[in-house]
């Protein structure tokens, strides 16, 4: 569905005399089944984004001609979704390519200004009691905050062209440390490592390590995988399970773990602009990363707000390097007391 609208000049559009807003696409022309496979959300998702981020979209300037909060959010979403800054796109709601580059800055910064409000850890009783249940009930491993582990997403060449940013395969990225729940939301999200860094040093040097080592969060811990070392509040796989005990254990932290490989392939499948098919994303790296954690918000939002979750598999040529991992058992002995427990007293 095509709707004829004159694409405009971007700076009359942004900086044009007056003090009209400039609304030149209505979402109540379209229906929703067009604005999900343009813009890869339904109205009232996009009405919810209007009211929560309007004001911020809306600051006054001294040339405050402006296009109107709609209209940017509809464009970064078709962004977002699409992975690029397509013709067709900006003619469907009258603006210019260079407009929409604007709007996506615009609405990327506002959903970043928020993401503490959507991506934390529960901090009351009863949320973190629920927390651990749902872990529980998908493979009976006790005690589980969250899983984590990091995702590559692929960036275009700093322009100091900054070795920090090559990762394993050559490719320059930003290396995503994430923490989630059972269902896929997000309770931790640092997109802004060089993808050179291994996953051991992204998360010794996080802002996730300080937070779990300085507050108590003595009654649970977070599931990784053998690219993290063992610690008291990280349980981590046996690098050779030799007991029955040791095997269940395994097998049920594969299965558990596996919830945020799940949420990657989610993420990316929903945001296309992160799973490389279109390319990389052509900006610095903290811009690049704005972007990332833009999308994180958004993620969490559809699901607070009961969006299914989107199953087709990402198509991206973007995958997680494969790390060469040095099979070291934690030399922590707190924490390897804390796993052999955990053997005893649930896999045994």
């Amino acid at each position: 569905m095509a709707i004829p609208i004159a694409v405009l000049d971007c700076d009359l559009l942004l900086y044009g005399r007056g003090h009209r807003t400039l609304d030149r696409f209505k979402l109540e022309d379209v229906t929703d089944e067009y604005l999900v496979s343009t813009y890869g959300f339904p109205r009232q998702f996009i009405y919810y984004l209007v009211d929560l981020l309007g004001a911020s979209l809306s600051r006054p300037t001294q040339r405050s001609r402006a296009i109107s909060p709609e209209t940017q959010i509809l464009a970064a979403l078709g962004f977002y979704t699409s992975g690029s800054f397509q013709t067709r796109m900006g003619d469907a709601i009258g603006i210019s390519q260079a407009s929409m580059s604007r709007c996506v800055a615009n609405v990327t910064e506002a959903l970043v200004e928020r993401a503490s409000q959507f991506i934390h850890f529960p901090e009351d009783e009863a949320t973190v009691q629920s927390l651990k249940d749902d872990f529980y009930g998908l493979a009976g491993m006790p005690g589980v905050l969250g899983v984590v582990d990091c995702t590559h997403v692929a960036i275009k060449a700093p322009n100091a062209e900054d070795l920090s940013y090559v990762n394993r395969k050559g490719l320059h990225s930003l290396n995503c440390l994430m923490v989630c729940d059972a269902r896929g939301v997000l309770l931790s999200a640092e997109t802004h490592w060089p993808g050179s860094l291994p996953d051991c040093t992204v998360l010794q040097q996080a802002a996730l390590t300080s937070q779990f080592e300085t507050e108590l969060h003595k009654d649970g811990w977070l599931l990784g995988d053998s690219s993290f070392f063992l610690r008291t509040w990280l349980m981590t796989p046996l690098h050779i399970p030799e007991t029955p005990a040791e095997y269940r254990y395994n097998m049920a932290h594969s299965a558990t773990h596996n919830v945020i490989e799940q949420t990657f392939r989610t993420i990316r499948s929903r945001f296309r602009c992160l799973d490389g098919s279109k390319g990389t994303l052509q900006y610095s790296p903290e811009k690049s990363s704005h972007i990332i954690l833009a999308c994180c918000v958004l993620h969490n939002i559809s699901l607070e707000q009961g969006l299914d979750v989107w199953s087709s598999p990402a198509t991206g040529h973007m995958e997680q390097p494969e790390e060469e991992y040095e099979q070291m058992e934690s030399m922590d002995s707190e924490a390897c007391r804390i796993r052999q427990e955990l053997l005893l007293t649930h896999f045994s």
